[in-house]
């Protein structure tokens, strides 16, 4: 290659790439890159605000301006959505959650001599990279980096330590993985720790699965102005503004349905949002979800009924699907295969589909369409910033 080219588009992994299909990292659309892989800066190269990238894992754009950013996202899902034939009715805008706004994260965390380090792992590495900054994490969580850094340090062992922060409503949720606490003083020490930065609730996973050891009151996530009970380990959208986007475009897209069943519910993001006065079938397999949800619906006197059912396994059937006036869809990123086929062979007419993978969206979307589903509404959204995991919302009329 003898000429210079202008990187046109960033590829799903984050790489720049020129119209001959050179991949070229750390670039953005409008960059110049010679022969020799020179890389000459355009209008939307940004400086990384973070004194860690491009090392940490933790983000992959922070090169890349605003306007590239959401023309990032935007893309990939216009482009999952053309892959498969799929033409939206209506592109809604772009949502990007800001800087400083992540209330979940795992954080690994190492011993090293007589002090520790504790951050993301490096990208395609298991090199973990002392975090002293970072400009995605909500400031609640980020605040406990330096406190769990002395953690380690004074109770860690040779094994690396894993480290789940949640923001919850009554504060900082924190599961550690890989600290052996053995001994009274031990023991105090970690409650102390709990108390000294107000933690939520502290809990310790010696390999069983999590034991609370701090919880001074029942933790919990408002869900549609419903407190529900928050198991560990439970799905939480990463943002809350990113969240108050997914629900208001499920509300818009169902506003006028008198039923919905919600499936793959959760702990019920959707399911308390969309009730009242229409009544809501929320269908989740992970038990402890499922007991929450039922738990709030009942305390609280929502019309949320919560079924615990394996949907991958036993999906909804076709002539159930059609009893409902809509339905709703988060699934995992694998989709939603059996279910949709369910879907499409029922009498349903209206379906909100939320995904956290706009490749298994589109597969599955084709299915729909092809059963005589229309595409109305699509929506791009990127909660975790500077990634390049992408989310979406869509509506399918029939």
């Amino acid at each position: 290659m003898s000429e210079t080219e202008t990187i046109v588009r960033i590829a799903a992994r984050g790489d720049g790439v020129t119209p001959s299909g050179r991949h070229v990292a750390g670039s953005v659309p409008g960059d110049m890159v010679d022969a020799d892989g020179v890389l000459t800066p355009g209008p939307h190269h940004a400086t990384p605000p973070c004194p860690h990238f491009p090392i940490c894992g933790g983000c992959q754009l922070q090169h890349a301006d605003e306007a590239a950013l959401r023309r990032f996202v935007t893309d990939r899902v216009a482009h999952a959505a053309e892959g498969q034939g799929l033409q939206p009715g209506e592109m809604l805008p772009t949502h990007l959650s800001p800087a400083h706004s992540r209330r979940r994260a795992t954080l690994h965390a190492m011993k090293a001599g007589k002090s520790a380090v504790v951050g993301f792992r490096g990208g395609g590495s298991h090199r973990i990279v002392d975090m002293r900054a970072c400009h995605i994490l909500a400031p609640e969580l980020f605040a406990l980096v330096a406190p769990l850094r002395a953690l380690v340090a004074a109770q860690g062992g040779r094994q690396a330590v894993d480290i789940e922060l949640t923001l919850a409503d009554q504060g900082v949720d924190c599961t550690i993985r890989g600290i052996a606490v053995e001994g009274l003083a031990a023991t105090e020490a970690l409650l102390d720790f709990a108390r000294d930065h107000a933690l939520a609730r502290l809990s310790l996973d010696h390999g069983y699965g999590p034991e609370t050891v701090w919880e001074p009151q029942p933790l919990t996530i408002m869900l549609g102005q419903i407190p529900v009970p928050f198991p560990h380990g439970s799905f939480l959208q990463p943002t809350r503004d990113g969240e108050a986007v997914l629900v208001e475009d499920a509300r818009a897209y169902l506003a006028d349905a008198a039923t919905v069943a919600d499936l793959f519910s959760g702990l019920g993001t959707f399911a308390f949002a969309l009730a009242g006065p229409r009544k809501v079938l929320a269908v989740e397999a992970a038990r402890d979800a499922h007991l929450a949800c039922k738990a709030a619906a009942n305390a609280r006197g929502v019309p949320v009924l919560a079924m615990h059912r394996d949907l991958f396994r036993n999906p909804l059937q076709a002539d159930e699907a059609g009893r409902f006036g809509a339905l709703l869809l988060d699934p995992p990123r694998a989709g939603a295969r059996e279910q949709v086929a369910q879907i499409a062979a029922s009498r349903v007419e209206r379906v909100a589909y939320v995904s956290c993978n706009p490749a298994s969206w589109a597969r599955d979307a084709r299915v729909l369409v092809d059963s005589g589903f229309r595409l109305e509404k699509l929506r791009p959204v990127g909660q975790f910033r500077w990634s390049t995991h992408v989310e979406l919302t869509s509506y399918f009329t029939r």
